[in-house]
């Protein structure tokens, strides 16, 4: 089913500087200063292709000239021996390594080209809804540059782990580059290559025919790669724009990790805590007089045991909500699938956010009143500091109810997932047109 090759990488050379100072987290999660900060660490930092600018000037109209500078950029880089192309198509090893409470994970991929596909055919799975302009920002920096200095997040099912088996023989050595990040997580990254490497490669191609492969980070880029190939599908000659970069991960895979993205809610006409809970009461069993620790605690917990749980926090107070009947998701998502309505995130959105809030979903796909935090003290500062009226503290959702979501055909609100840690941008990248 899925279609995989390899490609001849780009990547920096030793002359550009250290790995840590030349790479960067993905471009959406980048705010101006720290933006600012890597430019001040390198010149030569993979930021100034990712993400000009203009994206993050708080500008509502994007200077297309800033993305034909990112074009230009990247051309001289190349032409001055910054950025150079490995020789022969090769699969790339990916392994990060980090520790995340108290514990030591690591997961371990391979990045290749990924023939697009159309998700109707159901070989490429989704699992959340997009966001227009976003597609829009990422279209216009492909056209500019035609590269992707980034790759897709993915994931597939592989019982015996054969893909992953296979891999670890190919990793025998030292890697090609490693580096740890400012988070304290290591990535390392190997290249399949030679003529012995060729074998491995189409051993791993033949290895996932059969197999399909799911979105967990990158749905804007993947639908903008769709978008940017049909763009220049009427060319004879048209590079590797039918394919996309992606880092394939056995969904079994341990160093998984789920966190949450939280949600705030702003700028809401009437917004009024005693009515909110009052209008709860009816769905939730309230629970109030909890301290942070305990309101999230008791949260983890209803989670495990199979319940929908989150909580809001106003004004100080941390309110523990806990759905009393799944039954009424039936009502309000009569079409989606039960793996969609059963998730705490679409208890959320649907019932809380839309229901009793009036936040529709047009206003959300906007951001009118809701803004997606990745951080749970980001989220209460916002209240604390008056930007937001409450701030909303969810749980994580499992790699296994993202699985069922997306084989349903279904999709998530957006940000409904943020698996950790990001990938690294810069790593290795791929040119569409090597010519240019």
């Amino acid at each position: 089913m899925a279609e995989i090759r390899g490609f001849k990488g780009l990547r920096y050379a030793e002359t550009a500087g250290k790995l840590n100072e030349l790479c960067c987290p993905p471009y959406d999660i980048i705010s101006e200063s720290e933006r600012q900060d890597l430019l001040k660490q390198n010149q030569y930092n993979i930021i100034r292709l990712e993400l000009p600018r203009s994206y993050k000037d708080g500008a509502e109209n994007e200077d297309m000239e800033s993305y034909k500078e990112a074009g230009k950029i990247l051309r001289d880089w190349v032409n001055s021996g910054i950025l150079a192309d490995d020789g022969d198509e090769s699969l790339y090893v990916y392994e990060f390594s980090f520790d995340f409470e108290g514990a030591n994970y690591a997961a371990k991929g391979f990045v290749g080209l990924v023939k697009l596909e159309e998700f109707s055919k159901g070989i490429v799975l989704p699992h959340e809804e997009t966001l227009s302009k976003a597609k829009t920002d990422r279209f216009n920096l492909m056209t500019a540059t035609g590269a992707n200095f980034s790759q897709i997040y993915s994931l597939y099912m592989d019982d015996d782990n054969a893909v992953l088996d296979t891999l670890h023989k190919a990793t025998d050595g030292s890697p090609l580059s490693e580096f740890t990040d400012k988070d304290g997580v290591t990535h390392k990254l190997w290249r399949i290559d030679g003529v012995g490497g060729q074998a491995t490669i189409a051993k791993i191609a033949e290895l996932m025919k059969d197999k399909q492969v799911f979105i967990a980070d990158g749905h804007h880029r993947y639908e903008t790669a769709l978008n940017y190939r049909n763009s220049v599908s009427d060319k004879s000659e048209i590079g590797t724009s039918a394919y996309v970069p992606m880092m394939l991960v056995n969904m079994e895979n341990p160093g998984l990790i789920v966190l949450p993205t939280h949600r705030i809610v702003r700028d809401l006409p009437g917004f009024d805590y005693s009515e909110i809970i009052a209008k709860s009461g009816e769905y939730f069993d309230i629970t109030e007089g909890l301290s942070r620790e305990e309101s999230v605690s008791q949260s983890a917990a209803a989670c495990k045991n199979g319940k929908k749980a989150f909580v809001l926090y106003v004004g100080g107070k941390y309110t523990l909500m806990t759905l009393k009947d799944i039954a009424v998701m039936d009502s309000l998502l009569p079409n989606e699938d039960i793996s969609l309505r059963q998730l705490d995130v679409s208890v959320l959105h649907s019932l809380v956010l839309e229901r009793l809030l009036g936040i529709d979903k047009a206003n959300m796909a906007a951001q009118t009143n809701l803004t997606y935090i990745k951080l749970e003290e980001d989220a209460i500062a916002a209240v604390d500091n008056g930007t937001a009226n409450c701030a909303f503290l969810l749980n994580g959702t499992k790699v296994g109810e993202i699985k069922d979501v997306a084989l349903a055909g279904g999709k998530m609100p957006q940000k409904s997932t943020y698996f950790y840690p990001k990938l690294t941008t810069g790593l290795v990248m791929n040119r569409i047109f090597a010519e240019q």
